[in-house]
């Protein structure tokens, strides 16, 4: 398979990568790369580039690490399905409002 090159922009940074995978399945990953940065960045109010990339990186390698202990020796079948409740549940944590701490509080 021919490599096929990715333009990244993101958070300051400008780089461009080959790899041996689809574009259209690179273009899916960058894409979902920038979502999970922006989540990040709403429930964190977290402006500073680095610290985006970093919190972002890590959440998503516990996401996986998660995904591949949970499904090891599972059914295509029940991996979309675990996928799909990650998902689901990843978004109504994303969605939820922001709990404001308030001075003095524990």
């Amino acid at each position: 398979m021919a490599k096929n090159k990715l333009h990244i922009d993101i958070l300051g940074a400008d780089i461009s990568i080959s790899a041996d995978e689809k574009q259209e399945y690179l273009d899916m990953l960058l894409e979902k790369y920038r979502n999970a940065i922006e989540n990040v960045r709403k429930i964190s109010s977290i402006n500073e580039p680095l610290k985006l990339a970093v919190l972002t990186g890590f959440l998503l390698c516990d996401d996986l690490q998660k995904a591949a202990n949970t499904t090891k020796g599972t059914p295509a079948a029940e991996v979309e399905r675990i996928t799909l409740g990650m998902i689901s549940q990843l978004d109504e944590i994303l969605t939820a409002p922001k709990k404001v701490k308030t001075k003095g509080a524990d």
